[in-house]
């Protein structure tokens, strides 16, 4: 049964909330083994194809199950959001999430080294391996917003297995301040494909979060190449853990990692793009931006995504508020508003004419946009085209 929370209200009003998805929270904690299904499938069948199932839950089965399905815009009262904070169940979840993402990681290593594929079907496994590594940095992030050591630790163990350990880093103490300004490197512009943003975004976040460490380091009279950096901490352990792998299944691990990593940080660029495209702070009289509103991040409330992702995509909340839990965040109305979960999203930004065929005119009809391209930030490289697009280019230079 779902436990029941009761409270005050600010006006004395008694205040009572039942969390109806309490025990559906536990598919974010096995969803990272979804891998295992295609191993299961590729046993039984003796086809090499059937690995390739995850990939067809994930962007087939999972978009499918949010249409159907549809949304969750049901809120805790405020009343009661320290209670819900404080019960350890959640955070117990988190928790036990983080030995998975190894063991996944780790078992389709296995399979990779031990099994006779061929080529095609090993880049497939590796390829798998990898999307489901990316989860791993939706752990990391839920745990890392978190101001304790345990789960400070645990958000660099559970990005050791991307390989991506400058995250909680740059996230943290860059995104979070430059997020939705064109400063930000992880928030992508109107008119930016993906491809473009990659480039700008993967090596931008290295060096903003190397710049950041060592300047904390610094401050504290110690070296950034210490073990005091927690970049390097994070990726000590990867180079543990994927050395053990060369060394226990051979050489063909090499490639196998390889695709691994640069899936798992294509997982992160992903759900980056998505979350904040084309949105603009605007700038105060003194030269500041505003601080982060909800409105600054793309939303969505679609159930089944979210109950596998720690409601990661109810992402305006998270950004008006990063340390709240991700049990506790809320839906507000009149939020920029994506048309599907992420599952859905990713694909769709993949092919860039039908990501701007649908996002644009989605974002140009926002209240705080109202077609108003000076309220947006924009591809610099396409400024002219979209002015010449969308609106007179001459008054809005």
């Amino acid at each position: 049964m779902a436990k029941t929370y009761t409270a005050t209200a600010a006006d004395g009003r008694p205040v009572s909330y039942r969390d109806g998805k309490r025990w559906a929270w536990a598919l974010s904690v096995v969803w990272p083994l979804l891998p295992f299904v295609g191993l299961a499938a590729q046993h039984f069948s003796g086809m090499e194809i059937a690995l390739g199932l995850p990939l067809v839950i994930s962007y087939g089965l999972m978009p499918l199950l949010d249409a159907l399905i549809g949304e969750d815009e049901n809120n805790p009262p405020e009343a009661v959001v320290p209670q819900l904070d404080a019960d350890r169940y959640y955070r117990w979840l988190t928790w036990a999430t983080v030995p998975l993402h190894f063991v996944a990681m780790i078992g389709c290593a296995w399979w990779a080294g031990t099994q006779h594929l061929s080529w095609w079907a090993l880049v497939l496994l590796a390829y798998i391996a990898g999307a489901d590594s990316g989860l791993g940095l939706n752990t990391a992030h839920e745990l890392g917003h978190k101001h304790n050591p345990l789960e400070q630790w645990l958000a660099r163990l559970a990005l050791a297995v991307p390989a991506y350990g400058h995250f909680t880093v740059e996230h943290g103490r860059g995104h979070h301040r430059w997020v939705a300004t064109p400063e930000d490197h992880a928030s992508a512009r109107m008119g930016e494909s993906i491809y473009r943003f990659a480039l700008r975004e993967l090596p931008g976040g290295m060096r903003r979060a190397w710049a950041l460490e060592s300047e904390r380091l610094r401050g504290l009279g110690r070296s950034p190449w210490s073990l005091g950096n927690t970049m390097l901490q994070s990726y000590l352990v990867t180079v543990v853990l994927q050395a053990g792998l060369v060394i226990a299944f051979g050489w063909v691990m090499l490639p196998f990692l390889a695709i691994h990593n640069l899936v798992a940080w294509w997982q992160l660029t992903s759900a980056n793009y998505v979350e904040h495209y084309g949105l603009l702070r605007q700038r105060l009289p003194g030269g500041t931006y505003e601080a982060p509103q909800p409105h600054h991040s793309w939303n969505t409330n679609h159930l089944v995504t979210n109950l596998a992702t720690f409601h990661l995509q109810r992402h305006s909340d998270h950004h008006a508020h990063p340390s709240r839990r991700y049990q506790c965040l809320r839906h507000f109305t009149d939020l920029p508003q994506l048309p599907s979960g992420y599952f859905g999203m990713f694909p769709l930004a993949y092919v860039p004419p039908l990501w701007f065929r649908v996002m644009d005119k989605r974002l140009l009809a926002l209240p705080q946009v109202d077609g108003d391209l000076r309220r947006v930030n924009l591809d610099p490289a396409r400024r002219a085209e979209l002015l010449a697009r969308y609106g007179d280019g001459a008054a809005m230079v």
